[in-house]
């Protein structure tokens, strides 16, 4: 007698996305078994972002979770997370209705707050001291004008899963105290 897979895991072997799930699975579990992976394999959520809406969503959620991540700043940084909060707050992800004037106002704001730049030898670099505004920012960018975008959803999740750790660069590395 051969051997036989249920068939719930037929189906989603064949469903679209699993390939993707697959994927994103191996390289968390390399990172919990040998501390870090490559940003460029999240090359594989390009593929991913081409349903249309996911690229919106994702960008509020990342937004989402930067907001929670917040620590010692300035009182002009706390009074831009506070903004962001407030109008972020208890939004669908999965069907995100901001109006566009607040979530606007609220990009041109945590845009010129780090709108510093230095000259570098061959390009001007944006100075950015708040990472996690940085990725509101970011996300809010995908969820207003970006929303057709795959490359610009990547770059988010890239911005948001690299960590610098000195044994193996930056990538998606382990953070000390995770399992």
């Amino acid at each position: 007698m051969r051997p036989t897979k249920d068939r719930p895991a037929q189906r989603f072997d064949r469903a679209p996305g699993a390939d993707v799930l697959r994927k994103l699975q191996k390289i968390v579990t390399d990172i919990k078994e040998s501390g870090q992976a490559n940003l460029t394999r999240l090359t594989v959520l390009k593929r991913w972002f081409e349903a249309p809406h996911r690229l919106r969503s994702f960008g509020l959620f990342i937004a989402g979770q930067a907001l929670r991540q917040t620590s010692k700043t300035t009182a002009e940084a706390a009074e831009l997370f506070r903004e962001a909060h407030n109008i972020l707050a208890n939004v669908d992800i999965f069907d995100p209705k901001i109006p566009r004037a607040d979530a606007t106002r609220l990009h041109a704001h945590l845009e010129a707050f780090q709108n510093e730049r230095r000259e570098m030898q061959w390009a001007s670099v944006r100075v950015i001291h708040n990472r996690n505004l940085f990725l509101v920012e970011s996300g809010l960018g995908l969820y207003l004008w970006h929303s057709n975008s795959p490359t610009g959803g990547y770059r988010l999740a890239a911005a948001y899963c690299e960590h610098y750790d000195p044994r193996y660069g930056n990538g998606t590395v382990q953070r000390s105290g995770e399992p």
